[in-house]
């Protein structure tokens, strides 16, 4: 069979963004089996405010749209897949207090809506998204398909990166390390996170926190105000995450608001327990034990506490989370992909 090129759209490109990351192994995956495919970011000036950028942007796709295929990761008037990777704006401003005046919330909200209404399907990444798109914009649940993300399987050595990262800190082998990653601090639960780590009753925990912010000096000081500044390492975006998911033993990510956090595979492929919350996509492939019933949802103290004091069950269930993540490659991922891309072609 024959396929036709497919064009992924996104709009613009970061190392460290999820959808960015899985558009990345997802292409890596076409090109070994030669499908025929191009990503299309915008080319658009960066001087230029950001929502006159996504305008232009969509002009463009608009223009050169004919009879090509766009496989879409970004909010666009167009596409004939809409991957829903980003959730649903309108939930997130639901969540989040963003300012009125700002034309990019209304201009999102608008694309979202003809986005939902003008794609042949939409994939969801979780069934909270698709949830999301039913009850906010009234799409016809025959035309969404729940996808789960996917990795790529790795198997890394402990003692190499453990060695790697203990010459830059200060780290012991025997300390229980937490890790947080993720950027854009406030809506994935650092505020939370820290005040975790502070109310924890084993004070040789080490915490990671890997990712970009632009205010992080607040964390830091919330940090140092919570006594805790010598134990929580501010790490920045990092090429080498694989080697903190490695030697961590808890992976901590109390966030508000998380389509589907890849950080959750990412972290389970290596051996980590997982602690998320509810309003995280991820969250229905967790056990109930393991799940926040929101950010603040303190309860998780004791049971961080519990775990930490019991290295049988803390390896038990990182040996179940990695039987568990291998159910989540991308090639799973990339097979339920392209058969939705046959029924929209065929």
């Amino acid at each position: 069979m024959t396929r036709k090129k497919i064009y992924f759209i996104r709009e613009k490109y970061t190392n460290f963004g999820g959808a960015e990351v899985y558009l990345s192994r997802l292409s890596h995956a076409l090109k070994n089996q030669n499908i025929d495919h191009e990503i299309i970011f915008s080319n658009v000036p960066v001087f230029l405010p950001s929502w006159l950028r996504i305008i232009l942007f969509n002009l463009k796709l608009i223009i050169s749209k004919r009879d090509r295929l766009y496989f879409s990761l970004e909010r666009i008037i167009c596409p004939d897949i809409y991957r829903a990777g980003d959730g649903v704006h309108k939930i997130f401003l639901s969540i989040e207090k963003k300012s009125k005046l700002n034309p990019l919330h209304p201009l999102y909200l608008y694309l979202e809506r003809q986005c939902f209404k003008n794609a042949k399907k939409i994939i969801a990444n979780s069934e909270m998204v698709k949830n999301e798109i039913i009850n906010s914009y009234k799409i016809n649940p025959e035309k969404i398909r729940v996808i789960y993300s996917g990795i790529e399987l790795k198997e890394f050595e402990y003692r190499l990166s453990f060695h790697k990262l203990s010459n830059e800190f200060d780290i012991k082998e025997n300390s229980p390390i937490i890790l947080f990653v993720g950027s854009g601090y406030k809506r994935k639960g650092v505020y939370e996170f820290l005040n975790i780590i502070a109310s924890l009753d084993n004070s040789d925990v080490i915490a990671f926190i890997v990712g970009k912010e632009k205010k992080i000096e607040f964390y830091k000081n919330l940090a140092e105000q919570l006594g805790i500044e010598s134990r929580v390492f501010f790490v920045g975006a990092r090429n080498d995450v694989d080697d903190f998911y490695t030697i961590s033993d808890i992976f901590l990510f109390p966030t508000h608001y998380e389509p589907f956090g890849n950080v959750i595979l990412e972290a389970m492929n290596k051996k980590n327990v997982i602690f998320t919350t509810m309003q995280n996509g991820a969250s229905e492939i967790i056990d109930k034990e393991f799940l926040m019933q929101s950010p603040s949802d303190y309860s998780v103290v004791d049971k961080i506490n519990k775990l930490i004091s019991d290295p049988i069950k803390i390896k038990s269930i990182q040996e179940e989370n990695l039987s568990m993540s291998r159910n989540f490659s991308i090639d799973n991922n990339l097979k339920q992909t392209i058969d939705l891309i046959d029924e929209v072609t065929n």
